[in-house]
């Protein structure tokens, strides 16, 4: 445990960090250097939470509270993450930030395509001015390897970086391939119960949902999957990092799938924006096909599989083909994991509460599971380098546009194994299904116009 002659120590565990009084694990001592700020405000007549941003009524509520002995407000909203309340005191650090350790330079050897080494140079760019820049990629054009040159441009130069997103299992997948590539300094990765969570480091990995805990802390804030549930919804969480960047920082944002706002911003030249519409290993993206199967949530009511995916998950356990089949709801796929499991007793299913989600998606990637059910919690994020893609009800209103591109996209992304297929099973067929489709064969052909595919 720290103590509180201890600045240096103090200065490390509260820099660029925002915290309830209670997480702060020694006493604090009355340095200048720290700042006390109320939990709630009251603007324009109405509660604001200073951790989250919550302003809306209904996301408050009153409690007696034993430390001010009257009846508190508090955040509802962020109320996972410890309780804000009238009363409390969120600390931060407002001296010198401690000096980084270790060192930044890249240590890769890989080669980036015509694509990436373009959005590379973007990316360097905008670190360089303190800019904006968004990376519009197909899934599997190699985002992550497009972030290299310009971490190591803000490792050198003393920044702090941080990659956010929404998900976890991103950030689990992500923070040991930063690692690997920046073996001088230590990656942190940040989520829900993350060993790593009082750690200071120049290089981050974060879901947004921790940026709650951060204010003014990051020279780079790059956004992975920006268009994705909940960020993309959840005003908070745009809120979170805009309140974890310096005011002189450079903001990236990395996407597969703008929103209409964002690409008429692009086409107008409001947004500046690199465009990768083609996979670094030089294959198109699967387009998907569409298959109707009836009234499919009926037939496993009834306890069968339609026919045609039952002969689609057949195909694959005979041919040894590992596949990924998405439903839209946990209640239907739970239904139906026993049905599957007839065909093989190994086929698991995952969402987003599953407590073994990580252990599955491991097990999966060990080659140990011949089938996956899933909602969309792996819509995007997670790579398996030889596998099939299906939905089960793509009508569904869960299915976006945006989803099923990154469905889609899970298929065919290895240089290995460039052919996966993606099959949309429905029971009618939805614009959201016929945009997706088309989405697809778009950036296939300006990856041929670019000369950025090989058929």
């Amino acid at each position: 445990m720290l103590s509180s002659n201890q600045p240096s120590s103090i200065a490390t565990f509260l820099s660029g960090r925002l915290l309830l009084q209670e997480e702060i694990p020694f006493p604090l001592s009355d340095s200048s250097d720290i700042q006390y700020l109320p939990g709630i405000l009251t603007k324009h007549h109405r509660f604001f939470c200073q951790r989250c941003g919550n302003d809306q009524k209904e996301r408050f509520a009153v409690f007696p509270c034993a430390r001010c002995g009257q009846m508190c407000s508090y955040c509802r909203h962020c109320l996972m993450m410890g309780r804000v309340a009238g009363c409390s005191k969120l600390v931060r650090w407002t001296g010198a930030e401690p000096p980084h350790e270790g060192e930044g330079t890249l240590h890769w050897s890989g080669r980036l395509s015509e694509g990436q080494s373009a959005a590379s140079h973007a990316v360097v760019e905008a670190i360089q001015r303190d800019g904006e820049q968004l990376i519009w990629a197909v899934c599997g054009a190699g985002k992550t390897e497009v972030l290299f040159r310009g971490i190591e441009a803000a490792l050198l130069a003393r920044k702090r970086v941080c990659i956010a997103t929404p998900r976890t299992d991103v950030v689990l997948e992500l923070a040991p391939r930063l690692q690997k590539v920046f073996p001088g300094v230590n990656v942190t990765a940040l989520y829900g119960g993350s060993l790593d969570r009082h750690e200071y480091s120049p290089l981050v990995v974060s879901t947004t949902h921790q940026l709650f805990r951060f204010i003014e802390a990051f020279d780079v804030m790059i956004v992975d999957e920006v268009d994705a549930f909940p960020y993309s919804y959840d005003a908070s969480l745009q809120y979170a990092v805009a309140k974890s960047r310096k005011s002189q920082s450079s903001l990236i944002y990395l996407t597969a799938t703008p929103n209409e706002t964002w690409q008429r911003e692009c086409r107008s030249g409001k947004r500046p924006f690199m465009k990768i519409p083609a996979r670094f290993h030089r294959q198109p993206l699967p387009v998907p096909a569409f298959s109707w199967c009836g009234n499919w949530k009926k037939a496993i009511e009834k306890g069968r599989i339609p026919a045609n995916v039952k002969e689609w998950t057949v195909e694959r356990l005979q041919a040894g083909k590992q596949a990924l089949l998405f439903f839209p709801h946990i209640e239907s796929m739970e239904k139906a994991l026993p049905l599957f499991q007839k065909f093989h007793p190994a086929i698991e299913a995952v969402h987003a509460e599953d407590p073994h989600r990580k252990e599955k998606v491991a097990l999966m990637r060990e080659k140990k599971l011949p089938l996956l059910l899933s909602t969309t919690i792996l819509e995007r994020g997670v790579t398996f380098p030889n596998i099939d893609v299906a939905v089960i009800g793509a009508e569904d209103d869960v299915f976006t546009e945006s989803a099923l591109v990154q469905i889609a996209g899970r298929a065919g992304r290895s240089a290995d194994f460039p052919d996966g297929e993606v099959r949309f099973f429905h029971y009618g067929k939805t614009k959201a299904m016929a945009k997706a489709a088309a989405h697809i064969r778009q950036m296939n052909k300006e990856g041929r116009e670019k000369g950025w595919l090989d058929r």
